[in-house]
């Protein structure tokens, strides 16, 4: 872990106002520690197993954003504590979200994942998939269900180039994307647009992201 780093990254961040969430995946309990102990408390991890195995090590007041592909069946290991799910890709799973948040009585907060690289591996809602969603989950509403779940913005990935015209073109169409979700969402606070990780986020910062996800500037190449 790179003390001088992550102070640095904060410099940055911090009078702008924009979050930092330490991707830890495959780090260690002790390195993301290390991290906590300089203030960190947003850790982000990819994979159910692993969050579950380092949230039962580490202080309870750890942020955890789930940040990965999430299967429905797996929602139920981390609705428990979980504080943020960045990686909504679809209705089905933002209804399982819903349904095991209400059995813990928890609300649970949700980034709705967009697709906007030119990679076909990368999970995401697609224009019509996101609009289709905010229809539903208005309608839904009414009758008192996703009162367990609040889309509290969006996140998305942009493609791995050297072009940094296509990444500045990526991470502004997934700022339109953002003001189309506060327009959809008006009743509530949607304020996160997580973008940007190591080798892009000052595009990102410049294209107004309010969350960037860093992990090899902080922990080092995996």
């Amino acid at each position: 872990m790179n003390p001088t780093a992550y102070q640095e990254i904060k410099n940055k961040l911090d009078p702008a106002g924009v979050e930092l969430l330490a991707v830890s995946k495959t780090k260690s309990v002790e390195e993301i520690q290390a991290l906590y102990d300089l203030g960190q408390r947003d850790f982000g991890e990819n994979y159910v197993q692993e969050m579950v195995e380092k949230q039962a090590r580490l202080p309870k007041d750890v942020r955890w954003h789930f940040i990965g592909h999430l299967q429905t069946n797996k929602v139920k290991f981390i609705v428990p504590f979980v504080y943020m799910i960045q990686s909504v890709d679809s209705l089905k799973l933002l209804q399982e979200i819903d349904k095991q948040a209400a059995k813990h009585q928890r609300n649970i907060l949700c980034l709705l994942q967009v697709f906007i690289a030119k990679e076909e591996t990368k999970f995401g809602l697609s224009p019509s998939e996101l609009d289709s969603l905010i229809v539903t989950v208005n309608q839904n509403r009414q009758d008192g269900r996703f009162s367990h779940s609040r889309i509290a913005g969006c996140m998305g990935m942009a493609s791995m180039t050297e072009d940094l015209e296509e990444i500045r073109n990526e991470f502004h169409a997934l700022g339109e994307v953002f003001s189309r979700i506060k327009s959809g969402f008006p009743q509530d606070p949607v304020n996160t647009l997580s973008m940007g990780m190591s080798h892009d986020y000052p595009i990102a910062l410049a294209e107004g992201s309010t969350m960037v996800r860093i992990g090899t500037l902080l922990f080092g190449k995996r």
